[in-house]
């Protein structure tokens, strides 16, 4: 684990989101050590297991494990108190870097995927990087909640936004510290999105290949399209963005 003097160092901090992945983290965790030793950055990996009480979830004693056997490594293990923002916004409050970004565990966004968007944030400088997925393997319903939610935040917002909850995104810390994140469910991933848009944020987005997750099933049902939906339009009429 990373010592308290060596954060100071820091450049970047890679949040994984490991909700109910158990061992099927580890290789995605250590592919991520071996890209960025190979890179020869300063980084921090925050791994995100929290679990529902009651639980017979492993992830949060697998991710335990982890940071104390690899290097440069933290872990954040709470009784969930919401979603997928909730846990990210803990990964958030955990991370130490210049620049804060963060990807699911689950192997779908290939961590070759992390390349293009640090690259153009570390070398660009911009507020924030993200992907957009040119191809993907997740199924036809998946793509088409994709395409229609993406329409109506586009419509909504006026934005030329792709795939605006595609990950990874990597963010300046600075910028991150100025949103106003509330989701504490699956939005936050287009929050962040409102908020940079809000803010005029400069952003820059590349193509990556989706692929298809073989070790359990989507935790987006059919109902998130509704979901995804009322809150755009609660987010872009109550908030007069």
């Amino acid at each position: 684990m990373a010592t308290p003097g060596s954060l100071v160092q820091l450049k970047l901090s890679l949040v994984i989101l490991c909700y109910r992945g158990e061992e099927s983290i580890v290789p995605f965790v250590e592919k991520v050590h071996s890209l960025f030793s190979w890179l020869n950055i300063p980084y921090e990996l925050v791994l995100v297991g929290n679990y529902w009480e009651g639980s017979n979830d492993r992830t949060p004693e697998i991710v335990n494990r982890l940071s104390r056997e690899m290097p440069n490594t933290k872990s954040v293990t709470l009784p969930k108190k919401g979603a997928m923002g909730w846990d990210l916004k803990t990964g958030f409050a955990a991370a130490s870097a210049e620049y804060v970004g963060f990807i699911d565990g689950d192997g779908q966004f290939p961590i070759d995927s992390i390349l293009p968007p640090l690259y153009h944030s570390l070398a660009h400088g911009v507020d924030l990087a993200k992907t957009y997925r040119v191809v993907r393997e997740d199924g036809l319903y998946r793509w088409l909640i994709s395409k229609v939610f993406n329409g109506t935040f586009s419509l909504l917002f006026g934005t030329s936004f792709r795939d605006v909850n595609s990950k990874p995104k990597i963010l300046k810390k600075t910028s991150l510290n100025r949103m106003n994140l509330k989701s504490d469910d699956w939005f936050i991933d287009t929050e962040i999105m409102i908020e940079a848009h809000r803010l005029g944020f400069s952003i820059a987005e590349c193509p990556i290949h989706f692929v298809e997750n073989k070790n359990r099933a989507s935790f987006v049902k059919f109902s998130a399209i509704w979901e995804f939906i009322k809150n755009l339009y609660t987010y872009r009429f109550q908030n007069k963005v």
